[in-house]
């Protein structure tokens, strides 16, 4: 399907006619119809996400007394993403965006419901958070994808999803928090009924507040096999792979305070209120570099300095060696957290890359690959911790990330004349 070329200057969406392109600022995404329900329901859709998180860790507690199996109802929410991201990431783009959404959302609400049932057991709560996490990549890569039928494929779908990347990491400020004070006066199955709520709000959102548009591709081969081969697709092209990595590598590596931070917090003796600070930190530096980036640099500058950035943005993680105190591993977090607006010149270079038939495959794979290296990064950070002690780990994690990032960098430019061909 050959894509229509937008004149320079516009928004390219017929919500927004005339909007300049070349305007920095968050104001003329909201200006678009579309997008305002599609940033409501993600709204609604991560509240509820936050507080069935929430309670079900507390009532897998009460039902157990584990600490344990509190801990795995977080955990098993990471590796069901893979599943998900690669043998239904043909459904994205097989079937009109708006009805993918929509049946996501009831989907979800319907797993919660089953969660809500007085009988429901460890064994069937723990399924059906599997169940969420395998749907999760789907919808969100559709949800991406979506972004660029509503804004195009120019800077405000870049200023889209930064919007929604901003939402997500404010949601990691206050979600556990208000999620702590609503189960002070619920329990926990009553505010997984909220959850179920939000569920249904956002799915009204998408099939009310959003346009009906057809299928991006026509394909009709097994579910399973189209998914596989629409990410050989995606994974073929050279450019698209470096994108990819550059995507997921950088996180994989900065998740490793954040793993770590009880421990970190513990040897320093700052208690749980240094302890939530520590936590807090990284995604308060990704919203202040986000917001900047996306609010005052023009989409040239911000192509520029992708690079550099993302080379940079594990930097402050090597001032670890000299086992900080909490004041300054604070200001190493957010300035490491700040780096992270690379992210917009990426999705820029990773919208122009993949072509529009398996936009919605790509970006599915894209977040099923995030969250799961993610997942690893974790894991493989209290392995290594356990052995060299916290501050060496993350001094680790700083001193190779930065490594494999400048060698992706490297990558990425040999990679830009192919790109610039197409």
């Amino acid at each position: 399907m050959q894509e229509t070329k937008k004149e320079p200057g516009t928004s390219g969406t017929p919500d927004a006619p005339g909007i300049p392109a070349e305007e920095a600022g968050y104001g003329r995404v909201f200006a678009v119809r579309e997008f305002r329900a599609v940033f409501a329901a993600h709204a609604f859709s991560l509240l509820g996400l936050m507080i069935s998180e929430i309670a079900l860790s507390v009532l897998v507690y009460r039902l157990t007394g584990s600490p344990l199996m509190s801990a795995l109802t977080f955990a098993v929410g990471f590796l069901p993403y893979l599943i998900g991201g690669t043998l239904l990431a043909g459904i994205a783009d097989r079937f009109p965006a708006r009805r993918v959404l929509v049946v996501c959302d009831l989907v979800c609400a319907g797993f919660v419901a089953v969660m809500v049932l007085p009988g429901a057991g460890i064994a069937v709560l723990l399924a059906m958070r599997c169940a969420l996490a395998v749907v999760a990549p789907l919808f969100q890569g559709a949800r991406m994808a979506t972004l660029t039928d509503v804004l195009g494929d120019g800077d405000l779908f870049v200023l889209g999803r930064s919007l929604l990347r901003i939402v997500s990491q404010s949601a990691l400020l206050v979600g556990f928090g208000l999620g702590g004070l609503l189960l002070s006066v619920v329990s926990p199955r009553g505010a997984l009924l909220i959850t179920v709520a939000t569920f249904l709000t956002s799915a009204a959102l998408l099939r009310f507040g959003t346009r009906r548009r057809p299928a991006r591709s026509g394909a009709r081969a097994p579910l399973v096999r189209d998914s596989l081969s629409g990410a050989r697709q995606v994974l073929a092209d050279r450019r698209v792979r470096v994108l990819l990595l550059l995507f997921w590598v950088p996180p994989m590596f900065s998740v490793a305070p954040e793993a770590l931070a009880a421990p970190y917090a513990d040897g320093l003796g700052v208690g749980s209120a240094g302890l939530g600070l520590l936590m807090c930190a990284l995604p308060v530096g990704t919203i202040a570099g986000e917001l900047y980036a996306g609010s005052r640099l023009r989409p040239e500058a911000r192509a520029r300095l992708a690079l550099p950035l993302v080379c940079c943005t594990l930097l402050p993680y090597i001032g670890y060696v000299l086992h900080p105190g909490l004041l300054w591993s604070l200001l190493l977090l957010t300035l490491s957290g700040a780096g992270s607006a690379y992210s917009l010149g990426l999705d820029q270079w990773f919208v122009r890359a993949v072509p529009q038939e398996l936009r919605g495959r790509a970006m599915t794979l894209n977040t099923a690959g995030l969250m799961t290296v993610q997942g690893v990064g974790m894991a493989l950070a209290g392995v290594v911790a356990e052995f060299v002690g916290v501050a060496v780990t993350v001094t680790g994690a700083g001193v190779l990330g930065t490594v494999c990032c400048l060698l992706l960098a490297v990558e990425a430019r040999r990679t830009e004349g192919s790109a610039a061909e197409k």
